[in-house]
C-alpha cells in the first residue's frame, strides 16, 4: 500500500512581525504543495531499512531498522494517538543517526527536516521498513511555510499507515481527512516543527493542515471564508535571510521606541482586521469584485509601509515593489522580510498579457515567479490516480 499526501504552503496576507507583539495577522493556504509518498517495504524484498528520498535535491538516506532499534530501545509506537514532544535524549539519538548520513555541507540545512522525519516515523510506526519520497513545489526558507508543509505531509502520510486514522482506501483521487484526524495530524506536525524551529507559533502547520484562511491573535484562531477567488503572484527574490535576527531587530527597535512602535503594531492590527472583513464580504458582480480587490491591495500596501518602518525590507524587495508598482499592482513582503518572497495581488480582470510582462521583468532581475490561488484545501491523501 502506497500512501500519497500533499500539504499546501502558506502566506501571511497581513501582520508579519506585529503578531509577535500582540497584533492580529491573517494567513492563507496557497495551491503550491509539498508531496510525500510512503509505503512499507515488502518482506519479499528482504530490505530491513527505513529510507527517505528527497527528489528535489536530490539526496537519499537509509537507516537499518536494527540501528534504529538500538538508538531507541524504549520505542513505543502505541502513542500515535497522543502526540508528545521529543525529549532531549531522543533528540540526541536522532542527531547521531542523521550525522552518520554525512549530509553535504551545501545541504546541511536539511538535517533538521530529516530529524523531524525520523522522529515522526518512529514515534508513530516504530521500526517497520519503509520508503518515503518527498517532492516540493516550494522554495525553502522563503516565507512560504515549507517546513510546516513538510511536517504536515509527513504526519498525515505516516498516520495514514497506522491504526490512528481510518481512510477509505477504495476512493480515487485526493480526499480530505475528518476533523478529528486533522486535529491529530496538526498536533504531530507541530511536534515536527518543534524539532526544526525550536519554538514555532503553530500557525504555519495549522494553515497547511486545515487550508483556507485564518485570522489569529495571541493564540486565538478564527477560520475565514471567501466566496470569490483570490490570485497572487509570488516573487522569490532568492535572497536568504536570518529570521531570528530580523525578529530580534524589531524587538530591539520596540525597546528603543516603545510608544512609536506600539502605534505601528496597532495600525497593523487594524489592517489585519479590516482585511479579514473585506475577504469575507460577498460580491455580486465584476464591479464589486474590483472594489474588493482594490481595498485589499491598498491594505497590503499600507502593511508594507509599516513593515518598512520596522526595518525588515530589503533592496531586493524594493526592486519587486517598484516593478509591480509600474503596472499599478499592490505588493508586500511575506514572512520575516530581509529578502525571501514578495506577494502581489493579481486582480481578476487583469489581462494575461500584463501578468506575462510583469513576470518577464521580474525574472530578468534574477527572481523566481510563481502564481498561486489563495485559500485552497488543506492536507489531502490519495491512493490511486494522483500524479506529481
Amino acid at each position: 500500500m502506497e500512501i500519497r499526501v500533499r500539504a499546501p504552503a502558506k502566506i501571511i496576507l497581513a501582520g508579519e512581525h506585529a503578531v509577535v507583539h500582540g497584533s492580529t495577522a491573517v494567513a492563507a493556504a496557497i495551491d503550491l504543495y509539498t508531496y510525500v509518498s510512503l509505503s512499507f517495504l515488502s518482506p519479499s524484498e528482504n530490505d530491513q531499512t527505513l529510507k527517505l528520498q528527497l527528489k528535489d535535491v536530490p539526496l537519499e538516506f537509509s537507516w537499518p531498522v536494527a540501528r534504529i532499534r538500538d538508538a531507541f530501545p524504549n520505542l513505543d509506537s502505541s502513542v500515535a494517538s497522543s502526540p508528545s514532544s521529543c525529549s532531549l535524549e531522543t533528540l540526541k539519538s536522532i542527531a547521531s543517526l542523521v550525522e552518520k548520513q554525512k549530509i553535504p555541507e551545501a545541504n546541511i540545512g536539511l538535517a533538521s527536516g530529516v530529524s523531524a522525519f525520523l522522529w515522526l516515523y518512529t514515534s508513530i510506526l516504530g521500526c517497520k521498513p519503509a520508503k518515503a519520497v518527498v517532492h516540493s513545489e516550494l522554495p525553502m526558507g522563503a516565507g512560504l511555510g515549507s517546513s510546516a508543509a513538510l511536517c504536515v505531509a509527513l504526519s498525515a502520510a505516516i498516520l495514514s499507515l497506522s491504526d490512528s486514522i481510518s481512510i477509505d482506501f477504495s476512493q480515487k483521487g485526493w480526499q480530505t481527512f475528518r476533523d478529528s484526524e486533522l486535529e491529530l495530524v496538526n498536533k504531530w506536525a507541530f511536534e515536527g516543527e518543534n524539532i526544526i524551529h525550536g519554538k514555532p507559533s503553530g500557525v504555519d502547520n495549522t494553515v497547511s493542515t486545515y487550508g483556507n484562511l485564518i485570522k489569529f491573535k495571541s493564540g486565538d484562531l478564527t477560520h475565514l471564508q471567501t466566496n470569490s477567488p483570490i490570485k497572487m503572484l509570488i516573487t522569490n527574490t532568492r535572497v536568504g535571510r536570518n529570521t531570528k535576527a530580523l525578529v530580534a531587530g524589531v524587538s530591539e527597535k520596540t525597546l528603543r521606541h516603545p510608544s512609536a512602535m506600539i502605534s505601528v503594531f496597532n495600525a497593523v492590527d487594524s489592517i489585519s482586521n479590516e482585511l479579514a472583513t473585506i475577504i469575507q464580504s460577498p460580491v455580486a458582480d465584476d464591479l464589486a469584485i474590483t472594489e474588493k480587490e482594490e481595498k485589499m491591495g491598498e491594505l497590503m500596501e499600507m502593511n508594507q509601509g509599516l513593515l518598512q518602518c520596522m526595518g525588515v525590507s530589503h533592496s531586493s524587495i524594493e526592486t519587486v515593489l517598484r516593478t509591480t508598482a509600474k503596472y499599478k499592482l499592490y505588493s508586500k513582503l511575506i514572512g520575516a522580510g530581509g529578502g525571501g518572497c514578495v506577494l502581489t495581488l493579481l486582480p481578476t480582470l487583469l489581462s494575461g498579457t500584463v501578468i506575462n510582462k510583469v513576470i518577464a521583468e521580474l525574472e530578468a532581475c534574477g527572481f523566481q515567479c510563481l502564481i498561486a490561488g489563495i485559500g485552497g484545501s488543506g492536507v489531502e491523501v490519495s491512493f490511486t490516480g494522483a500524479s506529481w
